[in-house]
C-alpha cells in the first residue's frame, strides 16, 4: 500500500484563510489584532523565525510590534519589558522567542507573561488549564497537529497513540489534547525500553527526537495502515529531514507528514490564530 502525504501547507493555508476573516471582522468592530515579539540578542536561527512570523501575520492582517533587546540585557529588564506589554491594552498577544541568553531564566521569563495574552500557550497557568481540559490558548505546534488530524478526518477516539516526545512544547501538551480526545496515549523519550515493540501496536506515532544520530523512526516500527506525524526537524548532507525517512515511510502507512512541509507550517497558522484568539478575549467577544 501507499499512504497519503498530510500536506502541512495545504491545512495551514486553510487555517490562515479563516484567521483572515476573522481579523477582518475584528477590524470592523474597531479591534485590530497586533503581537508583539520579544527576540533577545542576535541569533540568526532565531531572528529568521521572528522575521517569518511577522510576514505571516502581515498575511493576515495581524499588527506586528518587534522588540529586539540586548543580548546583555539582565532578567529585571526582560521582565519589566514583558510588563509593559502585559499592560498595553493594544498589544494582544506576546511571543518570546526561544532559545534564551543563558543569564536569563526560561521559566521565570514565560511565566511573567500574562495567561491572556500567552499566544505560545507555555504559561504554568496555560499548561494547567489545558491538563483540565479549560485552556483556549494551546501550544501551537500541538495544535497544528490537531489541525491536522481533523482536516483528513482521522479518528482518535479509541486509538493507541504513541509520542516519542516529553518536551513542554510539544510531548505534554500533545497527550492532554489526545487524551481529551479518548485516545490512549504513550509518551516515550529516551530512556523508554523496548520502545520498537512500542510503536509497532500503535494506531498513531507521533515522532519528535530531531537527532538521527540517536534515533531514526524505521518502517520495521511501524503495522501496516498506521498514522505517521514526523515534528523532528534533522540536517542531513545538506537536506532537511525528520526523525523518519518519507519515502520510505510512506509504503507502509495510511497517512504521514513529510519534512519540510508538514508540521512546521502549522505552527505558525496556530499562533496567528492564537493571537486572533487573544483579540477577541481581551474585548469579551469569545473564542
Amino acid at each position: 500500500m501507499t499512504g497519503k502525504k498530510i500536506d502541512g501547507l495545504e491545512v495551514a493555508k486553510s487555517v490562515k484563510e479563516r484567521v483572515r476573516k476573522s481579523v477582518e471582522e475584528l477590524k470592523k468592530q474597531g479591534l485590530e489584532p497586533c503581537l508583539a515579539t520579544i527576540l533577545v540578542g542576535d541569533n540568526a536561527a532565531s531572528a529568521t523565525y521572528v522575521r517569518n512570523k511577522h510576514k505571516a501575520c502581515q498575511e493576515v492582517g495581524i499588527i506586528t510590534k518587534d522588540h529586539n533587546p540586548s543580548k546583555s540585557i539582565s532578567q529585571n529588564e526582560l521582565n519589566e519589558l514583558i510588563d509593559s506589554l502585559n499592560n498595553d491594552r493594544n498589544v494582544h498577544g506576546i511571543l518570546v522567542q526561544l532559545p534564551l541568553p543563558d543569564q536569563l531564566d526560561e521559566f521565570v521569563t514565560i511565566s511573567r507573561i500574562s495567561p491572556i495574552k500567552d499566544v505560545d500557550g507555555l504559561t504554568p497557568h496555560n499548561m494547567g488549564l489545558l491538563s483540565m481540559r479549560k485552556a483556549i490558548l494551546k501550544a501551537c505546534t500541538p495544535s497544528g497537529i490537531m489541525e491536522m488530524f481533523d482536516y483528513y478526518d482521522i479518528e482518535l477516539e479509541g486509538k493507541t497513540i504513541v509520542i516519542i516526545n516529553r518536551s513542554n512544547l510539544i510531548g505534554k501538551p500533545l497527550y492532554h489534547m489526545l487524551l481529551e480526545k479518548n485516545a490512549t496515549v504513550i509518551t516515550c523519550h529516551s530512556k523508554t525500553k523496548n520502545i520498537k515493540e512500542i510503536c509497532k501496536n500503535a494506531d498513531i506515532v507521533v515522532s519528535g527526537v530531531g537527532d538521527r544520530t540517536k534515533f531514526v523512526l524505521t518502517p520495521d516500527m511501524i503495522k501496516d495502515g498506521a498514522v505517521v506525524i514526523d515534528v523532528a526537524i534533522s540536517r542531513i548532507d545538506g537536506k532537511l529531514t525528520g526523525d523518519a525517512d518519507y519515502e520510505k515511510i510512506i509504503e507502509k502507512v495510511s497517512y504521514a507528514t513529510p519534512v519540510p512541509g508538514g508540521v512546521g507550517p502549522m505552527t505558525v497558522s496556530m499562533l496567528l490564530r492564537n493571537t486572533v484568539t487573544a483579540a477577541s478575549l481581551s474585548k469579551g467577544f469569545g473564542n
